[in-house]
């Protein structure tokens, strides 16, 4: 079983692959997506539940988005078509970070997927070559809510707190316009959807051969939350425009 599977098995019941519930994730769209005839790419778009959401909620939006998974990328046309959208949506099988569009975008997205650009600067970096004058960024990442044990940097890397992230981006050219901080409800009810819905996989295929994958995965990943970084752990996602208007 790769880590795309994985993954996939581990998202079922939660396809906003980040700790945010839909109340959260429908205002943000609300604040970010700048018009009714907007524009919108997801650099890292997994399944695509941000674009199909957002074209659920705009019926002249069109969409385009990129993810190296061909299996998550099936998921979203057939989620597409399930809903309607799917002659507004443009999906594109590429590396986010080398992905090159032949057009602007007025809101570009990076949610929970800045590690396939080497971290929040460089994906900002990325976004701002695909916005158009006037655009918007809706990018999240995780900060340090506390002082991290080096079993937390080790396994989500060298993160910072809040108000540093807040700093860096806004020496960035950036402004902020919007965001959400992720609750303790919303990380808590990400993580334990995470690991129940891998452990439930395993549980319900007991003759299959990566059961026993499944379940050490789980376990390994919900001691790695409760014991490592569940007390130190914060998730952001914030709304951006370019401070010099372009």
């Amino acid at each position: 079983m790769d880590r795309q599977q994985i993954s996939r098995l581990a998202h079922t019941d939660h396809p906003i692959a980040a700790p945010l519930d839909d109340d959260s994730v429908r205002r943000l769209l609300a604040r970010a997506v700048p018009g009714a005839s907007a524009r919108v790419l997801d650099l890292g778009c997994g399944g695509g539940e941000w674009l199909l959401r957002a074209l659920a909620g705009h019926p002249r939006l069109v969409a385009e988005g990129v993810d190296v998974s061909e299996t998550a990328l099936g998921r979203a046309r057939e989620a597409a078509a399930r809903l309607g959208v799917a002659d507004r949506l443009t999906l594109h099988r590429a590396d986010a970070a080398r992905f090159a569009a032949a057009h602007r975008f007025d809101l570009v997205l990076c949610v929970g997927s800045t590690h396939a650009f080497g971290g929040l600067p460089a994906t900002l970096a990325a976004a701002r070559e695909h916005l158009a004058p006037g655009g918007r960024v809706l990018v999240g990442d995780g900060f340090w809510e506390r002082d991290p044990s080096p079993e937390a940097v080790e396994m989500l890397g060298d993160l910072t707190d809040l108000p540093t992230t807040l700093d860096r981006v806004v020496s960035d050219g950036w402004t902020p316009v919007g965001g959400h901080i992720s609750t303790r409800r919303e990380l808590d009810d990400y993580e334990w959807s995470w690991t129940g819905a891998l452990a439930t996989w395993a549980l319900d295929h007991p003759g299959d051969p990566d059961r026993a994958q499944a379940l050490a995965t789980a376990t390994a990943h919900r001691d790695g939350w409760l014991r490592a970084y569940r007390d130190c752990m914060g998730f952001v996602c914030l709304v951006l425009r370019p401070t010099d208007g372009q």
